[in-house]
C-alpha cells in the first residue's frame, strides 16, 4: 500500500466522516444503565458522567430538555438514560445526549430504605397510631391524576358500593419531582377538612414501575401524611409495590380500587344487615303485641270478677258455704246424734263435774225435750289424752 492509495483527509473532513459513520451505523435511540458521577449545571445544561465501574462516558441534558425532566440525579445515583449519540465534529468529542432520565430500581429502593429507617426512628411509622377509618363517610377526597384509568375504576367502585358518599376529586401530579405540589394540596386540605366535611382522603396512583412511585418515598411528603388530621388511605401502584407513604398511612390498600373497597361500606352488606334488623324488629313487635294481648285478657277476666252480679254470686256462694259449716257444727245436730247439754239452775251450761255439787238441781237438754233432775252423787273421772 502506497501513500498515494490512502484516503487523504483534512481534520475537518476526518471528523465529519467519523460523524457520518456514527450517524449511519449506530442506533438513533438507546438505553443506558449506569451510575451518575459529578452531576453539575453549566450554563443551564446538566452535565454528568455515566459509569459502570469499568468505563465512563460524558452525558448532557440540554437546558430545554432539563426543564421537562422530573428527576435530578445526585452523586452515585443509579439511572436509566434514554439517549442518543452527540458527536461534535469541530473537536471530535462524543457525549450521550439525554432524552429522558429516570432513577434505577436500586436508587429507588435505597431512598425507600433511608426514609423508612428515619421515620421509624422518629416513631412516625407505628401501627398503634393509625386512625380508624370512618364507618359511613359522608365526604371522601380522592387525590390522583385526572383523567386516569385508576380514577375511573375508583368512581365505578364507589358507585357500586356506597353511592351516598360524596367524592371530592382533587387532581394532583403523581410522578416525578412533584412532592412539593402534593404537599401544597395536603396542607390546604388539612386546614379545610372540617369546613368541607371530609371524613378521609385517598391518595391513589395506577400501575407503573416502582421507579415511577419514587415521589411517594419523599421524606417531607411522608411527614405530612403521617401528621394528617383525618384518616389517610393509600392505593399506589400494584399489589407488590410498597412506598414509605404506604407505611405512614392509616390504611394501605394494594390498588386504587382496593382503597375504595376498604374505605366505603358495602351497599349489599348494609342491606342484609337492615333486613336482619327488620326481621328482629318485627319479631319483637309481635312479641310485645302478644304479651299485651295476654295482659288484656287477664285484665278482662279480672274485671269480669269485679262485676256487681258476679260479686253477689260469689258472696252468695261464700255465705252458703258458711251456712253449711254452721249447720255441721250446730248443737241441734249433736243432740240428734245422742249427745246432751247439762245446765244448772241458773241456766249455765256445765262443762265439768267440778262445777256441780250434790243435790244441785240440773236440767238435761235432749233433742226432743228436757229432763229436770237432782245430782245425788258426783263421780269424777280423768279423761286420757
Amino acid at each position: 500500500m502506497t501513500a498515494e492509495s490512502l484516503p487523504n483527509y483534512s481534520v475537518r473532513d476526518l471528523n465529519a466522516a467519523i460523524g457520518t459513520l456514527l450517524e449511519r451505523g449506530f442506533a438513533p435511540r438507546f438505553l443506558v444503565e449506569a451510575s451518575v458521577s459529578k452531576p453539575q449545571i453549566k450554563k443551564g445544561h446538566l452535565w454528568l458522567t455515566l459509569t459502570d465501574g469499568n468505563a465512563s462516558i460524558t452525558a448532557v441534558a440540554w437546558a430545554s430538555k432539563l426543564q421537562q425532566l422530573t428527576y435530578r440525579p445526585a452523586e452515585g445515583d443509579g439511572v436509566t438514560v434514554v439517549g442518543k449519540l452527540n458527536f461534535w465534529a469541530t473537536r471530535a468529542s462524543l457525549a450521550v445526549q439525554v432524552i429522558d432520565l429516570r432513577p434505577s430500581l436500586s436508587t429507588v429502593l435505597r431512598q425507600f430504605e433511608i426514609v423508612k429507617a428515619l421515620l421509624l426512628k422518629e416513631g412516625l411509622i407505628d401501627e398503634s397510631k393509625q386512625k380508624a377509618l370512618p364507618k359511613y363517610p359522608e365526604v371522601v377526597a380522592i387525590l390522583t391524576s385526572v383523567p386516569s384509568s385508576a380514577l375511573a375504576d375508583m368512581l365505578r367502585t364507589a358507585k357500586e358500593r356506597w353511592p351516598l358518599t360524596q367524592l371530592l376529586i382533587i387532581p394532583i401530579p403523581v410522578q416525578g419531582g412533584v412532592a412539593k405540589q402534593i404537599q401544597s394540596v395536603l396542607r390546604s386540605l388539612a386546614n379545610q377538612h372540617d369546613e368541607l366535611g371530609i371524613a378521609a382522603i385517598v391518595l391513589a396512583r395506577g400501575g407503573g414501575s416502582r421507579e415511577d412511585l419514587m415521589v411517594f418515598d419523599d421524606e417531607d411528603l411522608c411527614r405530612d401524611l403521617a401528621s394528617f388530621p383525618i384518616p389517610v388511605v393509600t392505593g399506589l401502584g400494584h399489589e407488590d409495590d410498597q412506598t414509605v407513604a404506604d407505611l405512614v398511612a392509616d390504611h394501605r390498600a394494594a390498588t386504587p380500587t382496593a382503597a375504595m373497597v376498604a374505605l366505603l361500606p358495602s351497599r349489599e352488606s348494609a342491606q342484609n344487615v337492615l333486613m336482619q334488623r327488620r326481621h328482629r324488629l318485627k319479631d319483637h313487635c309481635n312479641w310485645l303485641i302478644r304479651k299485651e294481648r295476654e295482659r288484656l285478657v287477664m285484665r278482662g277476666k279480672a274485671l269480669e270478677c269485679q262485676q256487681p252480679l258476679k260479686q253477689i254470686e260469689l258472696q252468695r256462694i261464700h255465705l252458703s258455704q258458711k251456712h253449711q259449716l254452721l249447720q255441721a257444727l250446730s248443737p241441734e245436730l249433736w243432740l240428734m246424734r245422742g249427745f246432751a247439754i247439762v245446765k244448772n239452775k241458773q241456766g249455765k251450761t256445765l262443762r265439768s263435774v267440778g262445777n256441780v255439787s250434790v243435790l244441785d238441781n240440773l236440767t238435761i237438754q235432749l233433742s226432743d225435750g228436757q229432763i229436770n233432775t237432782t245430782a245425788e252423787a258426783i263421780n269424777q273421772q280423768r279423761l286420757s289424752t
